[in-house]
Protein backbone atom coordinates (compact mmCIF):
# COMPACT_ATOMS: atom_id res chain seq x y z
CA UNK A 1 0.00 0.00 0.00
CA UNK A 2 1.35 3.43 -1.01
CA UNK A 3 -0.02 6.66 0.42
CA UNK A 4 0.54 10.14 -1.04
CA UNK A 5 -0.45 13.56 0.26
CA UNK A 6 -2.63 15.50 -2.19
CA UNK A 7 -2.64 19.25 -1.37
CA UNK A 8 -5.51 21.25 -2.88
CA UNK A 9 -4.82 24.75 -1.59
CA UNK A 10 -5.75 26.82 1.45
CA UNK A 11 -8.77 28.62 2.85
CA UNK A 12 -9.49 30.82 5.86
CA UNK A 13 -11.81 30.37 8.81
CA UNK A 14 -12.38 32.35 11.98
CA UNK A 15 -9.80 31.47 14.62
CA UNK A 16 -12.26 31.67 17.47
CA UNK A 17 -14.64 29.27 15.76
CA UNK A 18 -11.78 26.86 15.12
CA UNK A 19 -10.72 26.79 18.78
CA UNK A 20 -14.03 27.10 20.64
CA UNK A 21 -13.64 28.20 24.26
CA UNK A 22 -9.84 28.47 24.10
CA UNK A 23 -8.68 32.12 24.38
CA UNK A 24 -6.99 33.73 21.40
CA UNK A 25 -3.94 34.50 23.56
CA UNK A 26 -3.32 30.74 23.64
CA UNK A 27 -4.31 29.50 20.19
CA UNK A 28 -2.59 32.29 18.27
CA UNK A 29 0.78 30.90 19.39
CA UNK A 30 0.38 28.04 16.91
CA UNK A 31 -2.19 29.48 14.51
CA UNK A 32 -1.69 33.25 14.07
CA UNK A 33 -4.69 35.17 12.78
CA UNK A 34 -4.87 38.02 10.28
CA UNK A 35 -6.44 41.44 10.95
CA UNK A 36 -9.90 39.91 10.51
CA UNK A 37 -9.23 37.12 13.03
CA UNK A 38 -9.03 34.58 10.21
CA UNK A 39 -6.52 31.72 10.28
CA UNK A 40 -5.19 29.83 7.27
CA UNK A 41 -6.11 26.15 6.89
CA UNK A 42 -5.10 23.51 4.40
CA UNK A 43 -7.35 21.19 2.41
CA UNK A 44 -4.98 18.23 2.24
CA UNK A 45 -6.27 14.92 0.86
CA UNK A 46 -4.77 11.44 0.82
CA UNK A 47 -4.28 9.11 -2.15
CA UNK A 48 -4.11 5.39 -1.33
CA UNK A 49 -2.70 2.99 -3.94
CA UNK A 50 -3.41 -0.66 -3.16
CA UNK A 51 -3.23 -3.15 -6.02
CA UNK A 52 -5.81 -2.20 -8.65
CA UNK A 53 -7.53 0.16 -6.25
CA UNK A 54 -6.80 3.90 -6.19
CA UNK A 55 -8.66 5.59 -3.34
CA UNK A 56 -8.90 9.33 -2.73
CA UNK A 57 -9.77 10.35 0.83
CA UNK A 58 -11.95 13.49 0.79
CA UNK A 59 -12.11 15.95 -2.12
CA UNK A 60 -11.65 19.48 -0.81
CA UNK A 61 -13.99 22.40 -1.48
CA UNK A 62 -14.28 22.04 -5.27
CA UNK A 63 -14.72 24.73 -7.92
CA UNK A 64 -18.43 24.86 -8.72
CA UNK A 65 -19.70 27.36 -6.14
CA UNK A 66 -20.23 31.01 -7.07
CA UNK A 67 -17.93 33.93 -6.34
CA UNK A 68 -19.99 35.07 -3.35
CA UNK A 69 -19.65 31.67 -1.66
CA UNK A 70 -15.90 31.48 -2.20
CA UNK A 71 -15.43 35.08 -1.00
CA UNK A 72 -16.26 33.95 2.53
CA UNK A 73 -13.33 31.49 2.57
CA UNK A 74 -10.49 33.37 0.84
CA UNK A 75 -9.16 30.46 -1.21
CA UNK A 76 -5.47 30.79 -2.02
CA UNK A 77 -2.34 28.82 -2.88
CA UNK A 78 -0.92 27.25 -6.02
CA UNK A 79 -2.02 23.66 -5.38
CA UNK A 80 -5.13 22.19 -6.96
CA UNK A 81 -6.61 18.72 -6.90
CA UNK A 82 -5.90 18.08 -10.57
CA UNK A 83 -2.34 19.43 -10.37
CA UNK A 84 -1.52 17.32 -7.32
CA UNK A 85 -3.04 14.19 -8.86
CA UNK A 86 -0.97 14.79 -11.99
CA UNK A 87 2.18 15.15 -9.88
CA UNK A 88 1.40 11.71 -8.45
CA UNK A 89 0.97 10.37 -12.01
CA UNK A 90 -2.82 10.18 -12.09
CA UNK A 91 -5.98 11.77 -13.44
CA UNK A 92 -9.48 11.99 -11.96
CA UNK A 93 -10.59 9.17 -14.25
CA UNK A 94 -8.03 6.84 -12.62
CA UNK A 95 -9.65 7.10 -9.19
CA UNK A 96 -11.56 3.90 -8.38
CA UNK A 97 -12.91 4.96 -4.97
CA UNK A 98 -13.56 8.20 -3.10
CA UNK A 99 -13.76 7.80 0.67
CA UNK A 100 -15.65 10.68 2.31
CA UNK A 101 -14.87 11.25 5.97
CA UNK A 102 -18.03 13.35 6.19
CA UNK A 103 -20.14 15.58 3.97
CA UNK A 104 -19.26 19.12 5.07
CA UNK A 105 -18.59 21.35 2.05
CA UNK A 106 -14.80 21.59 2.54
CA UNK A 107 -14.52 17.79 2.48
CA UNK A 108 -17.02 16.81 -0.24
CA UNK A 109 -17.33 19.88 -2.48
CA UNK A 110 -14.80 18.53 -4.97
CA UNK A 111 -16.74 15.28 -5.38
CA UNK A 112 -19.24 16.97 -7.72
CA UNK A 113 -18.61 19.23 -10.69
CA UNK A 114 -20.85 21.30 -12.94
CA UNK A 115 -20.76 20.51 -16.65
CA UNK A 116 -20.95 23.15 -19.37
CA UNK A 117 -24.67 22.41 -19.73
CA UNK A 118 -25.21 23.13 -16.02
CA UNK A 119 -25.73 19.51 -14.96
CA UNK A 120 -24.12 18.48 -11.66
CA UNK A 121 -22.28 15.15 -11.94
CA UNK A 122 -19.65 13.20 -9.98
CA UNK A 123 -16.19 14.68 -10.59
CA UNK A 124 -14.65 11.17 -10.63
CA UNK A 125 -16.53 9.32 -13.37
CA UNK A 126 -15.18 5.84 -12.65
CA UNK A 127 -15.21 5.98 -8.85
CA UNK A 128 -17.42 4.51 -6.18
CA UNK A 129 -18.16 7.07 -3.47
CA UNK A 130 -18.19 5.79 0.12
CA UNK A 131 -20.14 7.28 3.03
CA UNK A 132 -22.30 5.61 5.69
CA UNK A 133 -26.04 5.49 6.27
CA UNK A 134 -25.95 7.21 9.67
CA UNK A 135 -24.03 10.20 8.38
CA UNK A 136 -25.98 10.33 5.12
CA UNK A 137 -29.25 10.64 7.04
CA UNK A 138 -27.69 13.32 9.24
CA UNK A 139 -26.51 15.30 6.18
CA UNK A 140 -29.67 15.01 4.10
CA UNK A 141 -31.95 15.92 7.02
CA UNK A 142 -29.63 18.46 8.64
CA UNK A 143 -29.99 20.18 11.97
CA UNK A 144 -30.09 23.98 11.95
CA UNK A 145 -26.54 24.23 13.32
CA UNK A 146 -24.97 22.27 10.43
CA UNK A 147 -27.36 23.06 7.62
CA UNK A 148 -25.03 25.61 6.03
CA UNK A 149 -22.26 22.99 5.83
CA UNK A 150 -24.36 20.32 4.09
CA UNK A 151 -25.01 21.65 0.60
CA UNK A 152 -27.56 19.83 -1.57
CA UNK A 153 -25.47 20.31 -4.70
CA UNK A 154 -22.52 18.52 -3.07
CA UNK A 155 -24.53 15.53 -1.92
CA UNK A 156 -27.60 14.73 -4.04
CA UNK A 157 -25.70 14.15 -7.34
CA UNK A 158 -23.69 11.36 -5.72
CA UNK A 159 -26.85 9.44 -4.86
CA UNK A 160 -28.53 10.21 -8.17
CA UNK A 161 -25.52 8.90 -10.11
CA UNK A 162 -25.78 5.42 -8.60
CA UNK A 163 -22.09 5.63 -7.65
CA UNK A 164 -22.71 5.97 -3.90
CA UNK A 165 -22.28 3.08 -1.45
CA UNK A 166 -22.40 2.87 2.35
CA UNK A 167 -19.97 1.39 4.85
CA UNK A 168 -21.52 -0.30 7.88
CA UNK A 169 -21.00 1.80 11.03
CA UNK A 170 -22.96 0.11 13.85
CA UNK A 171 -23.91 2.27 16.85
CA UNK A 172 -21.16 2.14 19.44
CA UNK A 173 -18.50 0.76 17.10
CA UNK A 174 -15.23 2.71 17.23
CA UNK A 175 -13.38 0.85 14.45
CA UNK A 176 -15.06 -0.66 11.40
CA UNK A 177 -13.85 -2.60 8.38
CA UNK A 178 -14.15 -1.11 4.89
CA UNK A 179 -13.97 -2.76 1.44
CA UNK A 180 -10.95 -0.59 0.60
CA UNK A 181 -8.11 -2.46 2.28
CA UNK A 182 -8.08 -0.38 5.46
CA UNK A 183 -10.20 0.21 8.55
CA UNK A 184 -11.97 3.39 9.66
CA UNK A 185 -12.29 4.95 13.10
CA UNK A 186 -15.80 6.29 13.71
CA UNK A 187 -16.25 9.45 15.80
CA UNK A 188 -19.41 11.40 16.57
CA UNK A 189 -18.42 14.65 18.28
CA UNK A 190 -17.84 16.88 15.26
CA UNK A 191 -20.75 15.41 13.32
CA UNK A 192 -22.60 12.10 13.30
CA UNK A 193 -20.45 9.13 12.21
CA UNK A 194 -17.40 10.89 10.79
CA UNK A 195 -15.08 8.16 9.45
CA UNK A 196 -11.30 8.45 9.76
CA UNK A 197 -9.19 6.03 7.65
CA UNK A 198 -6.72 3.92 9.64
CA UNK A 199 -4.01 2.58 7.34
CA UNK A 200 -0.83 0.51 7.64
CA UNK A 201 2.21 2.79 7.31
CA UNK A 202 5.95 2.16 7.70
CA UNK A 203 5.43 -0.84 9.94
CA UNK A 204 2.91 1.00 12.09
CA UNK A 205 -0.35 2.85 11.52
CA UNK A 206 -1.44 6.15 10.04
CA UNK A 207 -4.74 7.77 11.03
CA UNK A 208 -6.30 10.42 8.79
CA UNK A 209 -7.57 12.89 11.38
CA UNK A 210 -10.19 14.79 9.40
CA UNK A 211 -11.92 17.23 11.75
CA UNK A 212 -11.12 15.34 14.96
CA UNK A 213 -7.66 16.97 14.99
CA UNK A 214 -7.47 19.78 12.42
CA UNK A 215 -3.92 20.88 13.30
CA UNK A 216 -1.06 20.42 15.75
CA UNK A 217 -2.48 23.46 17.52
CA UNK A 218 -5.48 21.33 18.51
CA UNK A 219 -3.52 18.59 20.31
CA UNK A 220 -4.35 19.69 23.90
CA UNK A 221 -7.58 17.86 24.73
CA UNK A 222 -9.77 20.92 25.52
CA UNK A 223 -8.87 22.55 22.19
CA UNK A 224 -12.14 21.61 20.47
CA UNK A 225 -13.68 23.46 17.53
CA UNK A 226 -16.73 25.64 18.02
CA UNK A 227 -18.15 23.92 14.94
CA UNK A 228 -18.46 20.56 16.74
CA UNK A 229 -22.03 19.55 17.44
CA UNK A 230 -21.15 17.55 20.56
CA UNK A 231 -17.96 19.06 22.03
CA UNK A 232 -17.93 16.89 25.15
CA UNK A 233 -18.06 13.77 22.99
CA UNK A 234 -15.20 15.17 20.89
CA UNK A 235 -13.26 15.63 24.12
CA UNK A 236 -13.78 11.97 25.03
CA UNK A 237 -12.91 10.77 21.54
CA UNK A 238 -9.76 12.88 21.37
CA UNK A 239 -8.63 11.57 24.74
CA UNK A 240 -9.12 7.95 23.73
CA UNK A 241 -7.57 8.23 20.29
CA UNK A 242 -4.68 10.59 21.06
CA UNK A 243 -3.61 8.52 24.06
CA UNK A 244 -3.59 5.42 21.87
CA UNK A 245 -1.73 7.26 19.11
CA UNK A 246 0.95 8.33 21.60
CA UNK A 247 1.26 4.87 23.16
CA UNK A 248 1.47 3.07 19.80
CA UNK A 249 3.46 5.74 17.89
CA UNK A 250 0.84 6.28 15.21
CA UNK A 251 1.40 8.83 12.46
CA UNK A 252 -1.48 11.32 12.40
CA UNK A 253 -2.27 12.81 8.98
CA UNK A 254 -3.49 16.40 9.26
CA UNK A 255 -6.06 17.51 6.72
CA UNK A 256 -6.24 21.17 7.80
CA UNK A 257 -2.85 22.10 9.30
CA UNK A 258 -1.45 24.87 7.09
CA UNK A 259 2.17 23.74 7.57
CA UNK A 260 2.39 20.13 8.76
CA UNK A 261 0.96 17.18 6.89
CA UNK A 262 1.65 14.76 9.75
CA UNK A 263 2.62 14.54 13.39
CA UNK A 264 3.41 12.01 16.11
CA UNK A 265 2.65 12.34 19.82
CA UNK A 266 4.26 11.51 23.13
CA UNK A 267 2.80 11.08 26.62
CA UNK A 268 3.45 13.84 29.18
CA UNK A 269 2.14 14.88 32.58
CA UNK A 270 -0.37 17.08 30.74
CA UNK A 271 -1.48 14.31 28.40
CA UNK A 272 -0.53 13.66 24.77
CA UNK A 273 1.71 16.35 23.31
CA UNK A 274 3.55 16.91 20.06
CA UNK A 275 6.66 14.76 19.59
CA UNK A 276 7.46 15.60 15.96
CA UNK A 277 5.77 16.91 12.84
CA UNK A 278 6.66 17.44 9.22
CA UNK A 279 5.58 19.01 5.95
CA UNK A 280 6.22 15.98 3.72
CA UNK A 281 4.61 12.64 4.45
Amino acid sequence: MKITSIPTGFFKLDGGAMFGVVPKSLWQRTNPADENNLCTWSMRLLLVEDGDRLTLVDTGIGQKQDEKFFSHYHLHGDDTLDRSLAAAGYHRSDITDVFLTHLHFDHVGGAVEQRADGLLVPAFPNATFWSNARHWAWATQPNAREKASFLHENIAPLHESGQLKFIETPEGARTVDTPLGFQAVVVNGHTEAQMLPLLPHQGGKLLYMGDLLPSVGHIPLPYVMGYDTRPLITLEEKSEILHRAADENWTLFLEHDSVNSWCRLTQTEKGPRLLEAGEAL
